[in-house]
């Protein structure tokens, strides 16, 4: 990337960040999504389950979800909810983040579809997506706290 500078797994280039699916840290403690578009966070606290244990332990054993939790599938052309006992919503994301599916209370015992253009697949507590205004197209951010502090800074000294 010419003209920009690299910290955290993230790039800011000509005073615009971009992310890439596969450039994010390391699996942290947690992570921040953010729609860009809608400029609305989604959660402040997503884990990211990039391995085959975590995406097959997801959300076993848990009776509900805090409202900034989530799990970012990566990666992952569809879910399932067989086993979970609570409705979820699922975002499906490309390879570049951008928004390509929305499932709005995805019940318990459920199979999502299969996108074949999907990368990762979001999962989040119920009426995120609504409350979020996400809708398909938009372009989420997955990153550390630092880097999102970095992006917000870098947008306030832009505009």
């Amino acid at each position: 990337m010419s003209g920009g500078s690299r910290r955290n797994g993230a790039a800011i280039e000509q005073g615009r960040f971009a992310t890439r699916l596969f450039e994010q840290p390391p699996v942290a403690d947690s992570l921040y999504v953010c729609n860009t578009t809608r400029q609305s966070f989604l959660s402040l606290n997503m884990k990211r389950a990039d391995s085959s244990f975590q995406r097959l332990r997801g959300w076993l054993g848990r009776m509900r979800l805090r409202t900034d939790e989530g799990l970012w599938i990566v990666p992952s052309q569809g879910i399932h909810t067989i086993g979970v006992l609570f409705p979820i919503d699922v975002i499906y994301l490309d390879a570049r983040l951008r928004v390509i599916h929305l499932i709005e209370h995805l019940g318990p015992l459920r199979i999502g579809p299969l996108r074949l253009r999907s990368n990762s697949v979001l999962e989040l507590p119920p009426r995120t997506i609504y409350s979020s205004n996400t809708q398909i197209g938009d372009h989420l951010l997955i990153c550390s706290p630092e880097a999102m502090v970095e992006y917000w800074n870098a947008r306030r000294a832009a505009g």
